[in-house]
């Protein structure tokens, strides 16, 4: 009976953030796809973050009115607010934007799995329950591995294809630390997903308005085509997509969110060889599995539930108010 009724529990758990952690990964699946389209049309990869942050931050706002969130007043929001835009939106949206100017969305796409990894290690570093076994050291090395075969070292590492995919994990980087501590840190303030997002947002668009004209120079009006892509970018991949991460890493954890980055490669493959025309190599396909598997191998063995961080702060109602 006891058994039944855990089962039950983390059933309706899974519930509860599968259908937003499904839609987060075909929304930002579709991401690296958009973000090329507004590379060629001549927008800067700097101003490329900067653009999705802030249609990101016109689509919370309208939502906010709507439903009427007023935004947390704490100064301590507003402080990990900024740690957390830097993390989450400044730095890997520049680094993103910039790697896909050397590499292809499909494997911009690609390293974005690497992401849990990243997680992983800032998880131990920011949680003292968190250990790192001789199953998540296997599970490192692999997906290590499958970095390297995606990179194809044997064909040499120069080159600007270097350059785009030192910059594009450099993104997965900030994200892992960003996942570890905006579950630690920020997503059990005071405040609706949408208001927390918003906040979130707000503050990663000042940090790219002063950032982006000292690194790209003052910004070119993009055609239609462009602003259409960065606007869709923003309001759905930036600020629909945050809404619906902090619900999955309130109810699930930042490890489980993180693993939203296994099934990108899927839609941002799929997006970019059909709409983009994209070449699809084959160590791109094994790497990507390669990097499944060590990621797979880094989560805890069947059976354990896992352990989720005390937030700093209370706790809100994660499915009432969103």
């Amino acid at each position: 009976m006891r058994t039944g009724t855990i089962g039950r529990s983390v059933h309706g758990e899974t519930v509860r953030w599968m259908p937003s952690f499904l839609a987060l990964s075909v929304v930002w699946g579709s991401s690296f796809a958009l973000i090329k389209v507004a590379l060629d049309e001549g927008v800067a990869p700097v101003w490329v973050a900067f653009g999705r942050c802030f249609f990101g931050v016109l689509a919370l706002g309208a939502i906010c009115l709507v439903r009427r969130d007023a935004l947390p007043g704490s100064r301590a929001t507003w402080s990990h607010a900024l740690a957390v835009a830097a993390l989450l939106n400044a730095l890997p949206f520049s680094f993103l934007a910039f790697g896909e100017t050397h590499v292809s969305s499909v494997l911009a796409g690609v390293f974005n799995a690497v992401t849990p990894l990243s997680t992983l290690l800032f998880a131990l570093a920011l949680v003292p329950q968190e250990q790192l076994t001789a199953r998540r050291l296997s599970g490192l090395a692999v997906g290590f591995c499958g970095v390297l075969v995606v990179l194809g070292v044997w064909q040499g590492l120069g080159g600007a294809s270097l350059v785009g995919s030192l910059a594009c994990i450099a993104s997965t980087v900030c994200l892992g630390a960003g996942f570890a501590y905006t579950r630690r840190f920020f997503s059990g303030r005071d405040g609706s997903a949408v208001a927390l997002s918003t906040v979130q947002l707000i503050c990663a668009t000042v940090e790219l308005a002063l950032l982006a004209p000292l690194l790209n120079g003052a910004p070119e009006v993009p055609g239609a085509k462009g602003l259409a892509a960065l606007a869709v970018l923003g309001a759905l991949g930036t600020g629909i997509a945050y809404i619906l991460n902090l619900r999955v890493i309130r109810v699930a954890g930042p490890t489980i969110a993180s693993t939203v980055t296994y099934v990108i490669p899927l839609w941002s493959t799929l997006f970019g060889t059909l709409l983009l025309s994209e070449p699809l190599s084959w160590n791109t396909l094994v790497g990507a599995c390669l990097v499944v598997v060590g990621v797979v191998l880094t989560r805890a063995p069947g059976g354990r539930t896992p352990h989720r961080p005390v937030p700093t702060g209370p706790e809100p109602e994660p499915t009432s108010r969103q």
